[in-house]
């Protein structure tokens, strides 16, 4: 009966070790959770912001302000534009003549 009750009340207190180890693990986690969830609405916050920040600086009257203000840019007049003359751009390559099995255009014949 002396080892049945040293076998039980070592049974006894393992098994309480494990429960509060247990619970312990388990309030851990609900902490890390809690931080992430609360990071995940910052983040949430954030992205919102920058979404807003992004859509107000795509404006066009915000950059055409900025052009004027930052970069000192002047719309263009006619007075003040130069044309240069002499340059020759390449001519483009003729298009492909169509393979011989193709049908011809239509009102003519084929030979």
């Amino acid at each position: 009966m002396n080892r049945l009750t040293f076998f039980l009340l070592a049974a006894l207190i393992f098994c309480a070790l494990s429960l509060v180890s247990a619970q312990h693990q388990a309030r851990t986690l609900f902490v890390a959770m809690e931080r992430a969830q609360s990071e995940e609405k910052q983040l949430d916050v954030d992205w919102s912001r920058l979404q807003y920040q992004q859509s107000a600086l795509g404006k066009s009257a915000r950059i055409a302000d900025a052009a004027r203000t930052q970069l000192r840019m002047a719309p263009v007049m006619a007075g003040r534009t130069q044309y240069l003359s002499g340059i020759a751009l390449p001519q483009a390559a003729p298009a492909p003549v169509a393979a011989a099995g193709a049908s011809a255009p239509a009102g003519e014949e084929r030979p």
